[in-house]
């Protein structure tokens, strides 16, 4: 152990040797956290950002303004007019809006009866911004609610609703593809719903006229909704920092650890690994050594990383303190690991460094250091549990926000230090001590 611990002292002397580079290695990865922290805790405001949504009304009857007038009043949606629909299309090429809707003309006619079953049912364009999809689901639910309050509306309380009743009844009269009973049924529907017109329209209780919000005033969604954000106890706030920091600790990390495999593929190309064949060495102790220095330096990054988070961040580790430094020591270990593992597979340093970053990229996005793994595809999320960076950034996010004890961040950890043998195996096996 004493001659591990030398080479491994030696490797963390030429790392702060560089005081650039140390700075680099400690100041960057708070940085980026910094940056991602910002964008997924709301920008720093309890302001949500709203949808821009352009609505093109051709319609411009009562139930058209009802909608518009409805879509206006919501908290979630930034509604503008717009007088063309080509104008709405040329708005949404541009990326200014995310969703533009048009009403078509006649719209309210032909939903009128259509609520009925007297007729087509007229059809809405929703233009929209492919990068921005989620938020046409969200534009598509809202607009349905309105529709329907402002057609059902219309429908049982206005004049044009009482065409409309006239309509469908004598449509009834030739519907030959329905049973008798069903259509005594609907007809007896209609009737009253003529009879609810007439009183309406004839001064009925102020219930009826709508002007308390009863029935008149057409239907409603029947429930409202209460928001309950679940984490890890009551008053506990999810904090987009947390996941950042953990992203980002796991990326800088990995990137200590591409320093790692070049430098020994550097020494290797100096033959400086010939020479210490010939030292009383074993090569096991020599690749311990250089392991051990590796993961002391992956833990100094993450440890002030995580520091700074909870310093100056709000980062809490609401769940178990055991599990969040078992992860972080897993974490530097299989950093350790791969950079090992570089310098078994790697030819020449420059090629090993450029593919190596490549590399690590690609392991955080995948892992959901960068975005939450939620937003992936189904089968995305499900490929990226074969790599190691996607345990170890939802481990962390379990232990912080979340509040999961030991025993719930096991899984995780073990998964994490699994790939660390695994990495560590091959580098052994597949280490070189001379150039090809």
């Amino acid at each position: 152990m004493r001659m591990v611990w030398a080479i491994a002292r030696k490797d963390l002397w030429l790392f702060f040797s560089d005081r650039r580079g140390v700075v680099v290695a400690f100041v960057t990865p708070i940085a980026i956290a910094a940056f991602f922290g910002f964008l997924f805790s709301g920008g720093g405001s309890s302001e949500r950002a709203k949808i821009p949504l352009r609505v093109v009304d051709l319609d411009g009857s009562a139930v058209s303004l009802k909608i518009l007038d409805g879509l206006s009043g919501e908290e979630a949606l930034a509604v503008t007019p717009q007088e063309s629909a080509d104008e709405a299309e040329e708005l949404v090429r541009r990326g200014k809006t995310a969703v533009a809707v048009v009403i078509p003309e006649g719209f309210g006619d032909a939903a009128a009866h259509a609520f009925f079953g007297v007729g087509a049912r007229p059809s809405v364009r929703f233009l929209y911004d492919p990068s921005r999809s989620a938020e046409l689901a969200m534009v598509r639910g809202i607009l349905t609610r309105y529709v329907m309050e402002a057609v059902s509306s219309e429908t049982f309380t206005a004049r044009t609703g009482r065409k409309v009743v006239d309509d469908a009844l004598a449509g009834l009269e030739n519907e030959s593809s329905m049973e008798e009973a069903d259509r005594d049924a609907l007809r007896n529907m209609l009737e009253g719903v003529r009879g609810w017109q007439d009183r309406v329209m004839d001064g009925g209780s102020e219930q009826a006229s709508g002007t308390s919000g009863g029935p008149g005033s057409g239907l409603t969604i029947p429930f409202d909704v209460a928001d309950e954000a679940v984490t890890a106890r009551e008053g506990v706030k999810y904090n987009g920092y947390a996941h950042s920091f953990g992203g980002m600790g796991v990326q800088f990390v990995l990137f200590t650890a591409i320093e790692l495999g070049v430098g020994i593929l550097e020494e290797r190309r100096r033959r400086l690994w010939m020479r210490l064949r010939a030292a009383p060495v074993s090569r096991t102790v020599t690749l311990m050594g250089k392991w051990l220095g590796g993961t002391l330096i992956a833990l100094m990054t993450m440890g002030i990383t995580f520091a700074a988070g909870i310093l100056f961040f709000n980062v809490r580790v609401e769940g178990s303190w055991a599990a969040f430094l078992l992860l972080i020591l897993a974490s530097s270990l299989l950093a350790s690991s791969f950079g090992l593992l570089l310098a078994a597979l790697g030819k020449t340093p420059n090629a090993t460094r450029g593919l190596a970053i490549f590399v690590v990229l690609l392991l955080t996005m995948l892992g959901g250091g960068w975005v939450p793994a939620f937003l992936f595809p189904a089968w995305m999320q499900k490929l990226t549990l074969a790599i190691p960076t996607r345990w170890a950034v939802d481990g962390f996010d379990l232990v912080t926000w979340r509040g999961a004890g030991l025993a719930q961040a096991a899984l995780p950890v073990a998964m994490v230090l699994a790939f660390t043998a695994l990495f560590a195996a091959v580098a052994l096996l597949a280490f070189r001590w001379e150039e090809d």
